[in-house]
């Protein structure tokens, strides 16, 4: 691949700052952002990884490893339709290893697997089977501040093929906290207000901020939602929105950046995928919140 292929758009720090619009009805306060670069990059169709010098763009049975710097393609994971590898749906980077959700969407049942991958060589090392569960996997990461994994299963109100029942109903979609075993230990839902964002789509990906909050988004929307396990309950909360040069899929924060978050731009139509480098405000919204509380 040649150096144009990888890299043909830069918006640079100041030119493209995402604006915080008044508060729609009882939502949490907007966060601020600004795009710091956009990459032209083909396989950039599901998520993006990233660790201290490449980042990982994501396509169905596709990892492609990508030089930070220049944009340059490092090395390639493939595997033909038809195979074992079906739907890779997003990356997280931790200590040298890719953990890649992977799942059979959008056949049924329902199954899913975490894939895991040597970062340095893209050699797959292990699998772990969740069988039929309680949704489809779309993503997986480890929240820094305890060491614990998460990931989500996605349900949707979609339908595919000739049926005439949903692809297992988008309200049922869950986030869950696995131990090391990767059995899930507990599960969160997700707010009804934000769900409906999803129209008949999920929840697409997933990391945690270095704020200590966990970064959702969609399958579409050009955002992700700022969440905080609750003192009691199953509801997650909802405490910000940051407005993200994203089109929803997977997301990925830069932890040798520290407010630095990779996101994704699948084409349409005509349209190349495109990865982009966003900083995050960390905080704004809080501040806001506190500011209207001042009033």
């Amino acid at each position: 691949m040649t150096f144009t292929r990888a890299i043909a758009v830069l918006a640079f720090v100041g030119s493209a700052t995402a604006t915080a619009p008044a508060l729609a009805g009882d939502e949490p306060p907007r966060m601020q952002s600004e795009t710091l670069a956009t990459y032209v990059i083909p396989e950039a169709n599901q998520a993006v990884g990233v660790d201290a010098d490449h980042f990982y763009a994501i396509d169905n049975r596709t990892i492609a490893k990508y030089d930070k710097t220049t944009q340059e393609l490092v090395a390639t994971f493939d595997r033909p339709k038809g195979g074992e590898a079906i739907h890779f749906d997003s990356a997280a980077v931790i200590d040298g290893k890719i953990y890649i959700a992977h799942s059979n969407y959008h056949d049924y049942p329902m199954t899913s697997s975490l894939e895991i991958f040597d970062a340095e060589t893209l050699e797959h090392l292990d699998s772990h089977s969740f069988g039929i569960q309680i949704g489809s996997f779309t993503w997986v990461d480890r929240n820094p501040a305890d060491g614990t994994w998460w990931g989500g299963f996605a349900n949707y109100d979609r339908l595919f093929d000739k049926s005439s029942v949903s692809y297992g109903n988008k309200y049922n979609t869950q986030i869950v906290r696995f131990d090391d075993n990767w059995q899930p230990v507990a599960g969160y839902i997700i707010p009804d207000a934000i769900v409906e964002k999803f129209e008949d789509m999920s929840n697409s990906g997933g990391s945690w901020g270095p704020d200590g909050k966990l970064y959702l988004t969609g399958h579409d929307p050009a955002e992700a939602y700022v969440m905080e396990i609750p003192e009691f309950g199953s509801m997650l909360k909802w405490v910000a929105t940051v407005p993200l040069a994203n089109r929803g899929q997977g997301i990925a924060w830069d932890r040798s950046q520290p407010d630095v978050l990779y996101a994704i731009i699948r084409g349409e139509g005509d349209e190349e995928n495109k990865v982009t480098v966003n900083r995050v405000v960390l905080n704004d919204g809080e501040k806001r919140a506190e500011a209207d509380k001042a009033q």
